[in-house]
């Protein structure tokens, strides 16, 4: 088994794929809104990238956020241990990968946990589809102006060209796992979630 952590190969990765594209340093910062600093501390292994740091570069590269934890050989099975998830939190929605790394994945499943009355209200789009299953309380789904309320065991499956969007309107958390069908701009998917 291959487990998958943020080791400093990310930056030598992210170094490779700049140079491959013939970006300097500056003109990768320009693209991203990141510090030149900021990206070859990241590069020489000597920064740990958060996870908007690895969103922001991986649009500045045009490539997936998955395409940073690949080396030459190909990996065909991840283990993520439950305290190595790379994790996103904004505005009560908290985001945590539960795995990615394998080359031409298809699949990408995320934690989600969303705080009482938080969530997105802002509809967004992007390729592939999504499928969602309410592991506890209660969350709303809304899809191109239906309302879908899942409580725990409910399970949605979307197309994600769709305008969507979820939050909690309850006082209590809810958590949902969401997995986003992995396409050739997939890094749209979570990008647009946690932007919104």
């Amino acid at each position: 088994m291959t487990e998958q952590q943020t080791v400093p190969n990310v930056g030598l990765r992210i170094r490779a794929l700049r140079e491959q594209r013939r970006l300097s340093l500056r003109a990768l910062a320009e693209r991203c809104n990141l510090s030149v600093n900021a990206i070859s501390l990241i590069e020489r292994g000597e920064n740990s990238p958060t996870v908007s740091s690895l969103h922001l570069l991986a649009t500045a590269l045009g490539v997936s956020i998955t395409d940073f934890f690949q080396d030459d050989h190909e990996l065909n099975t991840v283990l993520v241990r439950h305290d190595r998830r790379l994790t996103y939190q904004r505005h009560g929605v908290a985001m945590e990968s539960l795995g990615f790394g394998l080359r031409n994945q298809q699949l990408e499943p995320f934690l989600i946990t969303v705080e009482p009355d938080a969530g997105n209200d802002e509809p967004v789009t992007h390729p592939g589809q999504e499928f969602v299953y309410c592991l506890e309380g209660e969350v709303e789904y809304h899809v191109a102006g239906e309302r879908y309320r899942l409580e725990a065991g409910d399970s949605l499956l979307l197309e994600a060209a769709r305008p969507h969007y979820f939050c909690n309107p309850t006082q209590t958390p809810a958590t949902i796992l969401v997995v986003f069908q992995a396409a050739e701009s997939s890094h749209l998917a979570r990008q647009r979630h946690l932007e919104a």
